[in-house]
């Protein structure tokens, strides 16, 4: 008797046991969660406050991997180093691409608009920065998801149009902020990492940083005078990269620099409030 309830137990907690996913990035985790909810549990490589150009797992992170059954890759620089050492840990490990289906841009430098930042192989990956492109990420996650684990597959569709709602209704409050902006209209980062969302709103980032390194004096002129010309209200700047330059510009120009990562968990805030600020409200 003992060893027949033991037995039930056990496949008991087998099946309530989550399906264990690895992400890359906190947007993705935020997607993740928002469908898998609580069928998944997911760990989170590039942890906040780091760059995902340069990361290192933490061995406690590299354990993580090991007992996964999924990755959710999305393209950031980490993954090419990282992603064959993750397969070859863990070799049951389904690795899904996340940015299948989605057009990617290039980098484009600030004052070279033809060339493309080496940093980023000449491909722009902050892909999630543009509601329609989260759409074909979350038909991904769902997709996978729904094959893997099809007796919730009911459970998974709920949630992901619950989640495709709410990516709408933030397209719709980002049109409706930016609607008396102009075509074109120009607004000044210091890592271009928003090119999704400019492309995605008719806007057009300015960059200070330039092929990847911090303005040279005479760069720096040239990029206040344009400021000036432009009428830029804020300069966006991320707290994975040093601002200093930033704020040298924001002095100069009498402006505001706002620190804004396109690495945040809060994803729709994220975009609605960059919004809000490129139209000074």
């Amino acid at each position: 008797m003992k060893k027949t309830l033991f037995i039930l137990l056990i496949l008991n907690t087998f099946i309530l046991a989550n399906i264990n996913t690895v992400v890359s990035i906190l947007p993705e985790q935020t997607f993740v969660k928002a469908i898998g909810g609580n069928k998944v549990s997911v760990s989170l490589m590039v942890l906040p406050g780091n760059s995902p150009h340069t990361y290192e797992p933490k061995p406690s992170q590299m354990k993580n991997v090991a007992k996964s059954r999924l990755y959710f890759a999305i393209g950031v620089e980490f993954e090419n180093v990282w992603l064959k050492k993750f397969k070859n840990l863990n070799k049951n490990m389904q690795i899904v691409d996340l940015t299948t289906g989605i057009e990617k841009i290039s980098m484009i430098s600030h004052h070279h608009e033809h060339d493309v930042n080496e940093k980023t192989s000449g491909k722009d990956p902050h892909i999630w920065t543009d509601p329609e492109n989260v759409k074909i990420i979350a038909s991904h996650i769902y997709e996978t998801l729904a094959n893997i684990d099809p007796k919730n597959r009911n459970y998974y569709k709920t949630n992901y149009e619950k989640f495709i709602a709410k990516i709408n209704q933030t397209d719709s409050k980002i049109k409706n902020i930016l609607s008396d902006k102009e075509k074109g209209t120009k607004f000044m980062v210091f890592h271009p990492s928003w090119g999704y969302f400019a492309k995605a709103y008719g806007l057009k980032q300015l960059a200070v940083e330039i092929e990847g390194k911090s303005p040279k004096p005479r760069e720096l002129i040239m990029l206040i005078k344009e400021a000036k010309e432009e009428n830029i209200a804020v300069i966006f700047t991320q707290p994975e990269f040093s601002d200093s330059v930033a704020k040298v510009m924001a002095n100069e120009l009498k402006i505001k620099v706002i620190k804004v990562s396109p690495l945040s968990a809060k994803w729709s805030d994220n975009l609605i409030n960059i919004a809000n600020a490129i139209a000074g409200k």
